[in-house]
């Protein structure tokens, strides 16, 4: 290798291990991208997805009833029987005034047949089978509005992991700064000490007091990495665990904004709808078993070939006809399908009452956790701005030698829980806007946060 083709490789293999060790180059996950990754790859919408494709199938059994049915049939026989060794040289055509010899007809020698067929078979009346298809048809349409609303609980359940990622982050970051603000309160402790301005139990105090806040800092550390983890599951992509997400929760002034968006005063859910569809398919599957006892009528037509040796050998022969079949009762097996019905048809009705009656209540709760969400909102953010002034003036009385460092570290510690505080109360805000749309059944992606 040359001298400059060593220098390529050597310069690829560099640039390469840069990139890789630069995570801050690998894009920010959006909100958008996360809810549409769930959409597709979220377990529940996938279960959803698969039991919606089951009743469809379902569904499709109905048309054995109703569409034709053409098939092929084959098959060698050989025998020595009489009655059947005379039909088979009948079938092939092989009858002649010596086949007729009491001897031959008696004791014939063994003959082969090889006999195929195609069938077509037309159903004409089948009125158990139509409504059969007009039951099964409403039980699929009720699974894909379940599917639908699955995929619609799925979006605040992403919402909620998503800013409960980015709200561990943030507060990662805000215990990892007043560490530092911590130790340096300890350094100067410390040297006050050693100046002969402050006992040694200051210096303790504040060491231990530091401690406290190292082990909150570790205690979110982990919980960041377990909230991250929970997202990465939800999203379908559970080894997916180095997601990058945005450093900081959106201002308060955007999530009032959210809060402040009007929500329409409608209820469209898919739930509803769906218990609605699946009411409808279990009336009309009562009315299936009432066409139990009507009579069906199907015509059939057939082409056979027979041949000693030779599928689809010698001539064809051809057979068609209607059959009309009646059971005006089957042993009470009608009776105790039509009960069976009719018990499933009032279960679906009082669950579509019942999914409508907890809509409602799902709606009064999200309004009024919009209305505690607001004035959370509004009291953490005064919080924060009395504990960062109250901390700046016990500093300027600790400096003053007028404070302990214990109501130092004590007044960081209310500013630091009233930070901690408004971001949780901004996280709050985000979910209970999109629970309450989820609720009205709009679509919680619809908040404003999504780009």
């Amino acid at each position: 290798m040359t001298l400059k083709a060593w220098g390529i490789a050597v310069l690829t293999v560099a640039l390469g291990a840069a990139g890789a060790a630069h995570p801050l180059a690998a894009q920010t996950l959006t909100l958008r991208e996360a809810l549409a990754r769930a959409d597709s790859g979220a377990y529940a919408n996938r279960i959803a997805g698969g039991q919606r494709q089951a009743a469809e199938g379902e569904a499709s059994k109905a048309l054995k009833g109703i569409l034709p049915t053409a098939r092929l049939e084959g098959g060698y026989i050989r025998t020595t029987d009489p009655l059947n060794a005379f039909g088979f040289l009948l079938r092939q055509r092989g009858v002649t005034e010596a086949s007729f010899d009491p001897a031959l007809l008696n004791y014939p020698s063994a003959i082969g047949n090889v006999n195929a067929g195609a069938v077509l078979e037309v159903p004409l009346l089948n009125a158990d089978a139509w409504a059969g298809r007009s039951a099964g048809g409403k039980a699929a349409e009720a699974a894909g509005a379940s599917e639908e609303w699955t995929r619609s609980r799925t979006r605040p359940d992403v919402i909620r992991a998503y800013y409960g990622a980015v709200l561990a982050a943030e507060q990662v970051h805000t215990l990892d700064t007043a560490f530092r603000a911590a130790r340096s309160h300890v350094g100067q402790a410390q040297s006050a000490v050693r100046n002969g301005l402050a006992t040694p139990s200051d210096a303790l105090l504040a060491e231990v007091k530091a401690g406290e806040v190292e082990t909150q800092l570790l205690q979110a550390k982990q919980d960041a990495d377990l909230a991250r983890r929970q997202l990465a599951t939800l999203l379908g992509t559970p080894d997916d665990t180095l997601l990058v997400l945005p450093a900081v929760l959106p201002s308060a002034e955007d999530v009032r904004a959210l809060l402040a968006a009007p929500a329409a005063d409608s209820l469209d859910r898919a739930d509803l709808h769906a218990a609605s569809l699946g009411r409808e398919a279990a009336e009309a599957d009562v009315k299936r078993t009432k066409y139990l006892y009507m009579p069906r009528v199907n015509a059939f037509g057939r082409l056979d070939w027979n041949d000693p040796t030779t599928p689809f050998g010698g001539q064809e022969a051809w057979t068609a006809g209607v059959l009309l079949s009646w059971s005006p009762f089957a042993g009470a097996s009608e009776i105790a399908e039509r009960r069976a019905a009719e018990g499933r048809a009032a279960s679906a009705r009082a669950q579509a009452d019942a999914a409508l009656a907890q809509a409602r209540v799902e709606v009064a709760r999200a309004e009024g956790d919009v209305a505690v969400a607001r004035a959370r909102l509004d009291i953490a953010e005064r919080s924060v701005a009395q504990g960062r002034d109250a901390h700046r003036i016990v500093s300027r009385k600790y400096e003053g030698g007028l404070a302990t460092i214990t109501e130092v570290f004590d007044a960081a510690a209310v500013e630091r829980m009233a930070y901690l505080g408004f971001a949780n109360a901004r996280y709050l805000a985000i979910t209970a806007a999109a629970a309450r749309r989820q609720a009205r059944g709009l679509d919680p992606a619809g908040i404003g946060l999504a780009d």
